[in-house]
């Protein structure tokens, strides 16, 4: 039988009508990211920029950028920017170990000179500091004094040779220790560095590539790298500081601290740092390590009482409303972030801004207050 061709055009306006209808049709999930979004452009009118990235089970459900890269250019940001996420960077170097204790190059328990014997401290508790001590932040070791003063990091230097981790751990045989290793927490950038050349030195391979290989690589995190120089020029973001936000002058980047502080990445792809702890080490079809072991790294071996919180091995575990929560803040010169989980609900949080005078911690958790009120009958 032949088709009059009035019957196509009825069809093609009874698609575009049909079509139209369900496109204006909100999404069952809309209504907690309107409020989100609301929220959040509240924020960036005090902020140079912000981007945000949610995850729901495996999936990104929502992701937003406000502002600009660059409070001078007035470049837009993008989902894409890539920020200097602080201490975001101790959970993949935390995992790097974990990983090498998998393969059995590694036994955390075991001190710390027995894989690097040229690491030594002006206390000399130091010889019986564990890898474990210095993951969960009990080593004793010092902290580097103030994140936001170029002067304790070299940031202004952003020394970027191969040898700088090794150097900066044969530097601390002058240091002393808060305490005794094992009995209080401590929280220690520089214990983080020098397990970065712990890294380098059992794997043969220097600290970044080893991370981007084994963890970066398999989770699709392409534009992210713990190498400042890898980072697309195009992608970059600048740092800010004060209210009116005015451009910090230097970037902070040293390869002496990139195992504690220096990892660029993006909102979608941490993201996938996100979805692959929410699924005890797994991303798609990739393991990057045993569900036994991350139930080692989110397991409580101390309490902090100064967050309410306990640390297991880089995360901490922090109750909120009922819910356990793994996160970690992160801060340095221009820059915070945040990477939070709540396993129970499977719902990952990433925030990330270009300024250091924005209060990412109050962001993170009204940002969490809608997604709880939104999930919770």
């Amino acid at each position: 039988m032949k088709t009059s061709p009035f019957y196509y055009v009825i069809l093609v306006l009874f698609l575009i009508v049909c079509g139209c209808k369900k496109s204006e049709q909100p999404k069952p999930e809309s209504k907690k990211f309107y409020e989100i979004e609301a929220y959040l452009q509240t924020v960036s009118e005090t902020v140079p920029g912000l981007s945000i990235a949610i995850t729901n089970g495996p999936d990104i459900v929502y992701t937003k950028s406000f502002g600009f890269s660059n409070v001078q250019s007035k470049e837009k940001l993008t989902p894409l920017s890539t920020y200097h996420v602080a201490s975001v960077s101790k959970t993949f170097t935390a995992t790097a170990v974990m990983q090498l204790a998998e393969k059995g190059k590694i036994d955390i328990d075991k001190p710390l000179i027995t894989y690097l014997p040229y690491f030594k401290l002006k206390d000399i508790r130091y010889k019986a500091i564990t890898i474990k001590q210095m993951l969960n932040h009990t080593s004793g070791m010092l902290d580097i004094s103030n994140a936001d003063d170029e002067k304790y990091y070299d940031w202004d230097k952003a020394i970027a040779d191969e040898g700088a981790l090794e150097r900066y751990t044969r530097s601390l045989a002058d240091s002393a220790m808060q305490s005794g290793p094992g009995l209080e927490y401590h929280y220690s950038n520089i214990a983080y560095d020098v397990l970065g050349d712990l890294i380098a030195k059992v794997s043969g391979m220097p600290f970044e590539k080893y991370v981007k290989d084994n963890i970066l690589s398999p989770l699709e995190m392409n534009e992210s790298s713990f190498y400042y120089p890898e980072i697309k020029k195009d992608l970059r973001t600048s740092p800010h500081t004060g209210n009116p936000p005015v451009l910090r002058a230097v970037y902070p980047y040293n390869r002496m601290h990139a195992p504690s502080s220096t990892l660029n990445s993006n909102v979608l792809e941490l993201s996938h740092w996100a979805i692959a702890n929410l699924y005890e080490g797994k991303y798609k079809n990739r393991q990057i390590i045993s569900s036994a072991t991350f139930s080692k790294m989110v397991s409580p071996t101390i309490h902090v009482p100064d967050f309410n919180a306990d640390m297991g091995l880089s995360w901490f575990i922090l109750p909120y409303k009922g819910y356990k929560t793994y996160l970690h803040d992160g801060g340095d010169i221009g820059y915070r972030s945040m990477l939070a989980l709540v396993p129970e609900k499977k719902i990952g949080v990433v925030l990330l801004s270009n300024t250091d005078q924005v209060d990412i911690e109050m962001v993170y958790f009204k940002v969490l207050d809608i997604l709880l009120a939104a999930t919770n009958p």
